[in-house]
């Protein structure tokens, strides 16, 4: 029997325990997990520097999505927990009818390497509210995070509630084999078709937090400094290795010139402010490792080669894991950066006569996980949102969407994932819904007229009601 396969079986053992904890001990390991984090805080701020050259605010950002969603959840367990009482039905009359949400069990959280600390913790806030026990798979590709995430549960719970296995495929491929009652898995869409598949053979229910081409609309009403500004830092931050961050942007021809101008300068404004150049600014993070490196500025090299013009940008230092922030215009569909996500800091830019032809050029995409909108005008912007599929959209603002409010369930739709994260949301979907339905004895309400053989007075009834 394999290390893991023992692990697993620690984690399967509790099961029963942990769904019978009180919502006062829900609560308290929620507070131990955000204290035992702030304890390492400085460590997680290395860490980010280190392995994708964040500013420590920026890391900052992501504990704060964590504090958030864990004094929320803190909060409102103790609600969550409690049986929903719901309204009869005429079939149900003279019962009391309800929802228990109970644990599902064992969790299996397969956290991505752009944000280690949010996407390992974010979902354990959940399963914990919900009484499950968690196994984490940390992303290879950020180390020393994942270290740091396996020394903050080693000494926050005990390893049959909590337990963190680091590795590789092999780790992954072996934990996936085993029969988890729940599975979260963040990364792109080709591993979530092969997680969903291993989820199948023991019917596990998923949750898939993947990504997608996540448009950009800019129509002839926005307001354009205000739009390149934000989008400038929604394409830059953390080198574009953000699932819901821009990918491409669709701007209306009698501002399209304007807007690159507008971008170009914003990035050089927002990052080179004290003009020692992009490569130098502490905040201008780095791809996750040389492999990713080579893949985007690979793509930005076939577009060029194909017409694409360069705004800004355009190169690249593969040994410091550094793309320079890009604009590209002239894109077409030819374009290997029109037909897969770039995940870095590159922005394409499409123009667009008219809004019906904004369609046609987001249809031969699969839905995105985010969707931004810049206008001014109330027809236009319900044009777009009642037109288009994503799993989140944002109006004059764009990365405001995930982990900033736990009350907006966070997830894709198709391709982009499925399921959904964060605050109550995230509780329901680590729980088993379970309908209870109590039948009261006494002669009044413990009726069995229903019952063959059947009664006139039955058969009239049922016929009555059917009319």
């Amino acid at each position: 029997m394999s290390d893991i396969q023992t692990r697993f079986d620690a984690l399967k053992a509790s099961k029963l325990r942990l769904r019978n904890t009180s919502a006062d001990e829900r609560a308290e390991k929620l507070q131990t997990l955000w204290d035992a984090t702030l304890a390492r805080k400085e460590d997680i701020f290395k860490a980010g520097a280190e392995e994708r050259g964040c500013h420590k605010l920026d890391i900052a950002a992501e504990l704060m999505m964590l504090k958030g969603e864990i004094d929320f959840a803190i909060k409102h367990v103790g609600k969550w927990m409690k049986p929903e009482k719901v309204k009869n039905s005429m079939s149900t009359m003279g019962k009391r009818c309800e929802i228990r949400r109970q644990s599902k069990g064992v969790v299996l959280n397969m956290a991505a390497y752009n944000a280690p600390t949010a996407e390992s913790f974010v979902p354990m806030i959940a399963s914990i509210a919900a009484g499950n026990a968690m196994a984490i798979k940390p992303s290879e590709l950020a180390p020393i995070s994942a270290q740091i995430i396996q020394e903050i549960i080693n000494g926050a719970f005990s390893p049959d509630e909590a337990d963190v296995f680091q590795g590789g495929v092999d780790v992954a491929q072996e934990l996936l084999a085993l029969p988890f009652d729940h599975i979260y898995y963040t990364g792109g869409t080709a591993v979530g078709k092969i997680v969903m598949k291993a989820a199948a053979d023991n019917l596990a229910s998923v949750t898939l937090e993947m990504g997608g081409k996540n448009p950009v609309i800019i129509d002839e009403t926005a307001k354009l400094e205000n739009a390149a500004t934000k989008l400038a830092w929604g394409r830059v931050m953390n080198a574009g290795q953000v699932c819901i961050a821009p990918d491409y942007a669709i701007v209306h021809d009698s501002v399209k010139e304007e807007f690159q101008t507008l971008i170009a300068a914003k990035i050089n404004e927002l990052y080179n402010s004290d003009g020692a150049g992009l490569e130098q600014s502490a905040y201008v993070p780095r791809m996750i490792n040389d492999r990713h490196t080579q893949r985007v500025k690979a793509l930005i090299d076939d577009a060029i080669k194909k017409g694409a013009k360069v705004i800004c940008g355009g190169s690249a230092n593969i040994k410091d894991n550094y793309i320079e922030p890009t604009i590209l215009t002239d894109v077409t569909e030819d374009m290997e950066i029109m037909q897969e996500e770039v995940f870095g800091p590159v922005l394409c830019v499409v123009g667009y006569k008219n809004r019906e032809e904004v369609l046609d050029l987001i249809a031969p995409r699969t839905n995105s996980l985010a969707f931004y909108v810049y206008s001014t005008n109330d027809d236009n912007i319900e044009y777009f949102l009642k037109n288009t599929s994503s799993g989140s959209a944002v109006v004059n603002n764009n990365c405001v969407q995930s982990g900033t409010n736990p009350r907006l369930p966070f997830g894709g739709i198709g391709n982009s994932g499925q399921g959904r994260i964060g605050g109550y949301e995230g509780f329901k979907t680590m729980s088993n819904e379970r309908s209870v339905v109590h039948q009261p004895l006494d002669r009044f309400r413990d009726f069995l007229i229903q019952l063959p053989p059947y009664s006139e007075r039955y058969n009239n009834i049922i016929m009555k009601a059917l009319k």
